[in-house]
């Protein structure tokens, strides 16, 4: 099971969610599940309106490190992330810093996912 705090100035408080092992449901899903207002308007990887920030919190590996092709994309051309780390990520199982909360699946992992309450913005 993974824990999941989300952590905005958007939020009253932080947010501390668990997501089930094996769902494959998406962070931005499971933010909605639980009243947590990530923006986004596409919800298939283009628009890059839901941009996060994730940190791993110690203690458990990194699993949730595979980038589609359309996150690779928009996430370069918001200037978050380079050709560099899309490589570390597909090579070196290295996690990117940034995500798209429609496209990006927790597993099992602790993790604060940050963002701004702004379209396209992160911590």
């Amino acid at each position: 099971m993974a824990i999941i705090t989300f952590s905005s100035p958007t939020l009253h408080r932080d947010v501390t969610v668990y997501a089930t092992a094996g769902d494959t449901k998406t962070v931005l899903s499971l933010a909605e599940k639980n009243d947590v207002r990530i923006p986004h308007d596409c919800r298939e990887g283009d628009c890059g309106s839901c941009l996060i920030e994730v940190k791993y919190l110690a203690g458990k590996p990194k699993m949730a490190i595979d980038l589609t092709d359309k996150e690779k994309a928009t996430l370069q051309s918001l200037g978050r992330i380079t050709a560099a780390q899309i490589e570390d990520a597909e090579v070196n199982h290295v996690a990117p810093p940034f995500r798209l909360a429609c496209q990006f699946i927790a597993r099992d992992e602790d993790m604060i996912i940050a963002f701004t309450g702004e379209p396209g913005g992160a911590d």
